[in-house]
């Protein structure tokens, strides 16, 4: 998953860390094969207004239109490659509902469950095969078109004591 979206979900499932609500929203990317083996690119995430408990989140009903219309706005041809949650303070897993949802909504070889614990500061990503919930292995990249210093060289200089004492 590129850098961009992952900090998006993580920052999404912060923001409502102390109200101990979970979070959601849909990995939006593409499936790919190298080497006979297909996998998902996760390029960016969307989501919208919540219906949230400690221990639920569904979209809201009523902001369907605001989600489609982030869908629209991606910016790029994309496949719905999973969708994230976050269980606060209650570990990384599948519950018996997440389960059901990736069963109904998620059901292709390529789609994942990635689920935050903001709390403990966990994160881990999950698929259904054959029925169970495995852990699926996933990697973070830099993305070159987002990367602020793509094919640039960068040199921090560190202060000491006023500005005509840097140290490079």
């Amino acid at each position: 998953m590129s850098k961009v979206a992952e900090e998006k979900m993580r920052n999404h499932a912060l923001a409502h860390v102390n109200e101990r609500k979970e979070v959601m929203g849909l990995m939006l990317g593409g499936v790919y094969r190298h080497n006979g083996r297909e996998y998902a690119l996760v390029r960016d995430v969307v989501t919208t207004d919540l219906d949230a408990t400690e221990v639920s989140v569904r979209f809201d009903r009523d902001a369907f239109e605001k989600l489609f219309a982030s869908l629209d706005e991606s910016g790029f041809r994309y496949i719905i490659v999973g969708w994230y949650h976050s269980h606060p303070s209650y570990g990384c897993f599948l519950s018996s509902t997440d389960i059901q949802t990736q069963r109904a909504m998620f059901n292709r070889s390529f789609h994942s469950a990635l689920v935050i614990d903001p709390v403990n500061r966990e994160i881990d990503v999950f698929r259904l095969r054959d029925g169970r919930v495995e852990s699926r292995p996933f990697a973070v990249y830099w993305d070159p078109y987002q990367e602020p210093y793509a094919s640039k060289v960068v040199r921090f200089r560190k202060q000491v004591k006023g500005p005509e004492t840097a140290i490079p």
